[in-house]
This record gives C-alpha cells, sequence and structure tokens, in this order.
C-alpha cells in the first residue's frame, strides 16, 4: 500500500530539548553547588522522555502527571514537581521550566527540515502528532517549515493523549488520508506506536542527542519507499 501522508512526532523525533539549554542555565543544588553533567543528563531525562514515571507525587501532583498534556496547568503544576523533587531550587525550577516551554528552546534533528521539504515537494502530505501542553508551531514557523506541515495535532487541544487513537484520528482527518495509508515516525513504541492500532503503519527513532543522530529520519521513511534516491 502507498503512504499518502507521514506523522512525526516532536520531542525526540523532530526537534530536541538539548543538554545545552540545561548547561547554560547553571543549575545548582539547594546549597549553591553546580550540578554536574550526570545530574543535568538524569534532570532532562525526567523532563523529556515520553513515558515513565521518575519521581513520586501526592494524589494531585500525581493527577497533574497522568494528565500534564491535557492541561498547561497542570504541565508545569507537574514538571515543576519534577525539578524541585530532583533536586533543582524553586527559582531555578521556574526559570527552566520557562525554557521548556519556549519553541526557541528547541534544538531541529539535523535532517528534520531536508525531510519535511522532501515530503511537502513530492506531495505526501505531513502532520505533527505530540502529547504537549504548550504551543509548538513557533519551533516550525520560525525555520519557515511551518508551509510544509498539513496538520498539527497537539494533545492539549484535541484532549486526547498518544497512544489515544484520539490524536491520530485527528490528525488523519485533517489530512485527509486513511490510516492505512499512513507511516507514524516516533520514538516511544508505548506512545507512537499507538497508531498501529488504527492500521497506520509505524517507524521507530532513537531519541539520541541531535549531534549525535544525523539521518534517522531519512532512513525511516526510504525504509517505506519514500524520498528514495
Amino acid at each position: 500500500m502507498a503512504i499518502d501522508a507521514v506523522l512525526f512526532d516532536f520531542s525526540g523525533t523532530l526537534f530536541r530539548f538539548d543538554d545545552a539549554a540545561f548547561n547554560d542555565a547553571c543549575l545548582t543544588d539547594a546549597n549553591g553547588r553546580l550540578l554536574d553533567t550526570h545530574e543535568i543528563a538524569e534532570i532532562m531525562r525526567r523532563m523529556t522522555a515520553p513515558v515513565g514515571q521518575f519521581v513520586e507525587f501526592d494524589a494531585e501532583g500525581q493527577y497533574a502527571w497522568e494528565n500534564r498534556d491535557l492541561d498547561p496547568a497542570l504541565h508545569r503544576r507537574a514538571y515543576l514537581d519534577v525539578l524541585e523533587q530532583s533536586g533543582v531550587p524553586a527559582d531555578q525550577a521556574a526559570r527552566l521550566y520557562g525554557l521548556m516551554r519556549d519553541a526557541s528552546e528547541w534544538t531541529p534533528y539535523p535532517d528534520t527540515g531536508g525531510v519535511l521539504r522532501a515530503l511537502h515537494e513530492s506531495g505526501v502530505r505531513v502532520g505533527v502528532v505530540s502529547n504537549i501542553a504548550f504551543d509548538i508551531r513557533p519551533a516550525f514557523a520560525d525555520r519557515g517549515w511551518h508551509r510544509y506541515i498539513g496538520e498539527f495535532a497537539l494533545s492539549y487541544e484535541v484532549g486526547a493523549m498518544k497512544p489515544d487513537t484520539r490524536l491520530f484520528e485527528a490528525a488523519l482527518d485533517g489530512l485527509g488520508v486513511t490510516p492505512d495509508r499512513a507511516l507514524m515516525v516516533g520514538d516511544s513504541l508505548e506512545a507512537d506506536g499507538g497508531a498501529k492500532a488504527l492500521g497506520c503503519t509505524f517507524a521507530l527513532v532513537d531519541p539520541l542527542p541531535t549531534e549525535d543522530r544525523a539521518t534517522a529520519l531519512w532512513d525511516a521513511v526510504r525504509a517505506h519507499g519514500l524520498l528514495t534516491p
């Protein structure tokens, strides 16, 4: 079956909130000691992993965590809690959370722009499907890539989180494509792989640091007969 549309996850697939943002924040513990690279890497993992829970919450915090990508206020509550439980002082946690919500702080993978443009120019429709509680469109618009995206299905706007099939359905409906003619590319088999329940083809990429992953998007689409040299 031919592929008429490709859906992409955002975090860990097209863009990444890289270590540089954490390092530039000069994070310290409560005693003013600068956090080392291993501590920063662990905090980044807790902030950006697509699935999993890394700290214990009270009842209110647990509700916020489980529903964080459906409501901006819950998202803020959950991630400030994660940061503070990870040893980041409250003032620094608020500053770092603000960086995370700033689309300009996210780094695209080296092949993101080229793949999006090539798909668009070849007539393949493109959608972005993300569990997210803030608007990521500026990350694309700032680079002129928004014109390649036919539909953004964002969890806080749709009211559903991956792997709930309603989020994928929203993207496919917006693109006018049936699931059997769509490829979903993402970094989480559990979350992004939920598209398979609809009948979409699925390709998994590794959410490596951007400097360590140069061609994964090209490889994923070419493996499914798209953009072949």
